[in-house]
């Protein structure tokens, strides 16, 4: 199974955006999440294909794309272009889940699930075959600095023990609430790719950085 930490550039600061990817990039960061709010789904708006477009052209990381936007099916195609290698959309979302994923799918990119903290994991777990990657999320979407919600951690291990199960290679993704000690939380409840905005982003980004990635290989460590 593959770790990654995922950082969020909701958190970064703007007005360095390119400068901090490129420390993220020359720190070793494989992936980098990006999260696209409408105001609709998610209270907050955040950023869209502009910026995608725009970062794309500078940064050869993985491009995480979490659509928190109602209806996400109608933006698939777009965010494709603009430069996601995965496409995130939450079951909540949906009109139609089998058609979102299949479309994305269809559009050459890794396919991802979302649910919110209340959302049950068998509302999702008939497509588990069917996608790259669920999303457990581990705060209330659309907004950062959020604080863990515990109950999430069972959330995370029931997914763990299904994909085991059925011999899959899903990967499960967390965003919420992660610090040194949430972090060690989620991983040995299953979890393999971390998202992270303030705690990546406060402070020295590359520090930051050198420190969560060695936390999370001692986690690793103790859980293989």
């Amino acid at each position: 199974m593959e770790y990654q930490l995922c950082p969020s550039i909701l958190s970064a600061d703007f007005n360095r955006l390119g400068e901090q990817i490129q420390t993220l990039e020359k720190e070793g960061v494989k992936w980098l999440h990006i999260d696209v709010m409408d105001g609709d789904f998610v209270p907050s708006i955040s950023f869209g294909m502009p910026v995608i477009r725009s970062i794309r052209k500078e940064s050869k990381m993985f491009f995480d794309v979490h659509l928190m936007v109602s209806a996400p099916e109608r933006y698939i195609q777009d965010f494709v272009d603009c430069g996601a290698d995965s496409i995130t959309v939450h079951a909540e979302a949906c009109e139609d889940l089998e058609r979102a994923v299949e479309l994305i799918r269809d559009a050459g990119v890794k396919v991802g699930i979302s649910i919110k903290p209340a959302t049950p994991v068998n509302d999702i777990s008939h497509l588990l075959e069917d996608v790259d990657m669920v999303l457990v999320m581990t705060v209330q979407p659309g907004f950062g600095g959020q604080k863990y919600i515990d109950d999430c951690t069972e959330k995370i291990r029931e997914l763990r023990e299904l994909i085991e199960k059925e011999e899959l290679n899903t990967d499960i993704q967390v965003d919420g609430g992660i610090n040194d000690s949430t972090m060690e939380t989620v991983i040995r409840a299953g979890a393999n790719l971390l998202v992270a905005g303030s705690y990546v982003f406060n402070g020295d980004l590359a520090s930051n950085v050198n420190r969560i990635n060695r936390k999370m290989q001692e986690i690793i460590n103790t859980v293989e």
